[in-house]
């Protein structure tokens, strides 16, 4: 196994290790696995702390005695919030906790290769690794519940309490606001029907060649676009159907070993599928992914188009607005006359992080109101993107800067209610300890712990 699966893992595991006893395991000394520490009705096991300190070595935090004893009070405080949430009935979904036990599981089966490969490395039956983790993640969703519920004890905030808060605080702690575009566009798709009719005549004379004795892994090598895969002959590796396109997974899974698909249109292109092997949800596959290509006269021809728009726009003939509206091809923006949002948050401003490469390079160089020059980029489709050819507006620039009470309201009523927020849960947990049965083995009683009140 190599070492980046074994990370995965360790990982994997330390997320949900605190509700799981783990098998016994031997330490430096001889030490065998036991509980360190008692919380009301629960226990907490060396093994498990120990997990969770491999996994932060992992990621490069020092280890020493005082991780452990982070770790362990970061632990003990969890478990209070779990027999905080048994008390007051707490209830969480069971399909919210199937349908993140399946996510979980389907991500080590597609590390380790299928049900039994999991099944070796856990040294035990898959059901039991199931039941285990159910468990453990029904109490960390539990957790979670009473996490929220103590939060929002906090009280509501009016715009005097913002004000307040940041007044009160130091201009070096206020968050930094990035710098933030506003900007609009206008898109132009090349001609698709002709490259996708290109791209589908190749597949089909690929499959043709498969079927006439050629290799299929060969094909893929020579001629397939997916770099991740191309390399390994077009194989896949063995994976649970949910981590593809549905379409892909539907054509695959109809398929018997050997057999090769007709072709299959996701949004990452058009593909050619040859199954390897099924085992239950899981398969392993090959596949050749090939894409539309555009020649220079299709860009040519785009950017002549964008060229006649833009100068339309500098002579006043038209405005940016009306322009996209008439002649854009992004259905998601023309709408608002070019005016690009957000998916997410609606918003209108973007910063750096959340540009495409392409376009920030072009945007980082244009003042106020300025148009740019027609540009080569891709949209969001799929996990490439389409060629799409684009001018833009640059409509509005937000320098970086301190946030201010006038113009950063919503980020200062954020920051001002998460104070509350962790204020409480402080308050709650302090008051936990002082009326909850706690017992530290010897080893870890005298922790620096960042909290007092641990030690009995």
């Amino acid at each position: 196994m190599n070492s980046k699966t074994q990370r995965f893992l360790i990982t994997l595991l330390v997320i949900i290790a605190s509700g799981v006893t783990l098998s016994a395991q031997k330490y430096q000394k001889g030490l065998i696995d036991k509980t360190i520490a008692l919380i009301g009705n629960d226990m907490i096991q060396l093994s498990a702390l120990e997990a969770e300190v491999q996994m932060m070595m992992l990621q490069g935090v020092t280890s020493d005695r005082n991780l452990r004893c982070d770790v362990l009070e970061n632990m003990l405080i969890q478990k209070l919030f779990l027999t905080q949430a048994r008390l007051d009935s707490l209830e969480v979904s069971p399909d919210n906790v199937e349908g993140e036990l399946n996510r979980r599981i389907q991500e080590v089966l597609t590390q380790l290769g299928g049900e039994k490969a999991a099944e070796q490395y856990f040294k035990k039956p898959l059901f039991r690794v199931k039941d285990e983790w159910r468990e453990a993640l029904t109490e960390q969703f539990l957790t979670q519940e009473m996490r929220n519920k103590v939060a929002q004890t906090a009280p509501e905030l009016t715009p005097f309490d913002v004000e307040r808060y940041y007044k009160a605080t130091p201009a070096d702690s206020l968050p930094i606001i990035s710098t933030q575009y506003k900007f609009r566009q206008i898109a132009q798709y090349p001609d698709k029907e002709n490259s996708i009719m290109a791209v589908k005549e190749r597949l089909l004379e690929f499959r043709e060649r498969v079927i006439k004795g050629d290799k299929f892994s060969t094909l893929a090598t020579l001629y397939s676009k997916d770099p991740g895969s191309a390399g390994r002959g077009g194989e896949l590796g063995m994976a649970s159907k949910t981590l593809y396109w549905p379409a892909f997974s539907d054509a695959a899974v109809s398929l018997k070993e050997g057999q090769v698909s007709q072709i299959v249109e996701t949004p990452d292109g058009f593909h050619l599928i040859q199954m390897i092997k099924k085992e239950g949800d899981m398969f392993n596959a090959r596949h050749i992914l090939l894409r539309p290509e555009y020649t220079n006269a299709d860009r040519a021809k785009a950017f002549n188009k964008l060229d006649s728009i833009r100068n339309l726009i500098l002579i006043d003939t038209i405005n940016f607005e009306a322009a996209a509206q008439r002649y854009s091809h992004d259905p998601k923006s023309y709408v608002n006359g070019g005016l690009v949002a957000d998916e997410q948050s609606g918003s209108a401003y973007f910063e750096k992080d959340q540009l495409k490469p392409v376009d920030y390079n072009i945007i980082k160089d244009l003042k106020e109101g300025e148009i740019s020059e027609p540009f080569e980029t891709t949209d969001n489709e799929g996990r490439s993107g389409n060629t799409v050819y684009k001018i833009i507006k640059l409509e509005k620039i937000i320098p970086s800067h301190v946030a201010t009470f006038r113009d950063d309201f919503s980020v200062l009523q954020n920051e001002a209610r998460n104070k509350l927020a962790m204020e409480a849960i402080e308050a709650f947990t302090k008051k936990k300890k002082e009326s909850t049965f706690i017992r530290i083995d010897p080893v870890f009683q005298h922790c620096p712990f960042l909290k007092n009140g641990w030690i009995k």
